[in-house]
């Protein structure tokens, strides 16, 4: 079976939102891909007060400022398609109140008939989390459990009785539902995000930094599965991040993977697809001048990754 191909939708500050997303999203169903992505940032420290990821003097990147929210891009692709899979990569679930976010998110499946496709990860950034106020960093994987919690019960029969730390729902009708279980994807960086990985997630959303590094990450997915006794299959959404896309071909020695020109992309992607992964999704974004460009790459990344065998 062919890999599944994805793209993330234009959410930098070269973009129209309105224009370009149905636009882009639109198209890119048109090419053959089969999902499309939405990422959160929700601010941009000035001065920055933590470095990016929270390794200390680490600049954000300049495509970080003014990203627009993730579930109204996304629903802004609802309409303008038919069949991809719309996906969070990722969503950062503590700085959403629990039952609200289960409510936004069943309200777009509904709408888009089942195609919603979250990934939740718990996120970084200090000041995101003191402007969210939903509760402290410290805190983010209790919330996330909750977040999870809280969508189980929402999307679930009614009525919905809940009581957690932050929320509490009273004996409810609450609707509308998803229209088919929606799959809940997680990261896995630390032993406890994988736990949770396992005895939670529907799947796994790595980041793609080079093949050999994602193969022995997904061995790692694979024994703790066998280690705590799931036999449900894990489905796997891997996120091509930043792509640095170049229209002629990247001659140094110290080439990052997927730098370069569409060929180079694509050998690229060939050697992560070798792995056996479901998907991979692809940010072309922040190296495109403009929706056409953007459009037009991921026509030929897509083109030349289906002639290469992916």
């Amino acid at each position: 079976m062919a890999t599944r191909l994805g793209l993330c939708l234009p959410q930098a500050r070269q973009y129209d939102i309105g224009r370009d997303v149905p636009d882009v999203a639109r198209t890119a169903e048109q090419i053959g891909y089969e999902s499309l992505w939405v990422y959160e940032r929700a601010l941009f420290p000035e001065p920055a007060t933590q470095g990016l990821y929270g390794v200390p003097g680490l600049p954000w990147p300049e495509h970080y400022r003014s990203v627009p929210d993730p579930l109204v891009t996304l629903t802004l692709a609802v309409t303008a398609t038919e069949r991809v899979r719309l996906g969070t990569a990722v969503l950062v679930a503590p700085l959403h109140g629990p039952f609200q976010l289960a409510k936004t998110l069943g309200t777009l499946d509904a709408a888009s008939g089942g195609r919603v496709v979250a990934g939740f990860g718990t996120g970084w950034s200090l000041d995101e989390y003191a402007a969210a106020g939903v509760a402290p960093f410290e805190e983010r994987g209790r919330v996330l459990d909750e977040v999870l919690d809280v969508c189980q019960a929402a999307w679930g029969p009614d009525p919905v009785e809940y009581e957690g730390r932050l929320t509490k729902i009273a004996p409810s009708v609450v609707g509308p539902k998803p229209a088919r279980p929606i799959p809940i994807l997680l990261p896995a960086n630390s032993k406890k995000a994988l736990t949770r990985l396992i005895d939670r997630a529907d799947g796994w959303m790595p980041i793609a930094m080079g093949a050999e590094q994602l193969a022995a990450q997904w061995q790692q997915v694979q024994d703790m599965a066998a280690e705590r006794g799931r036999t449900k299959p894990i489905e796997t959404s891997v996120r091509v991040n930043g792509v640095q896309y170049t229209a002629k071909a990247y001659d140094g020695a110290d080439r990052a993977p997927f730098q370069g020109n569409v060929e180079q992309i694509v050998t690229d992607l060939k050697a992560h697809a070798e792995i056996g992964l479901d998907e991979f999704f692809l940010d072309l974004q922040a190296s495109t001048r403009d929706a056409q460009e953007l459009k037009d790459v991921a026509a030929e990344v897509y083109t030349a990754a289906r002639a290469a065998g992916i």
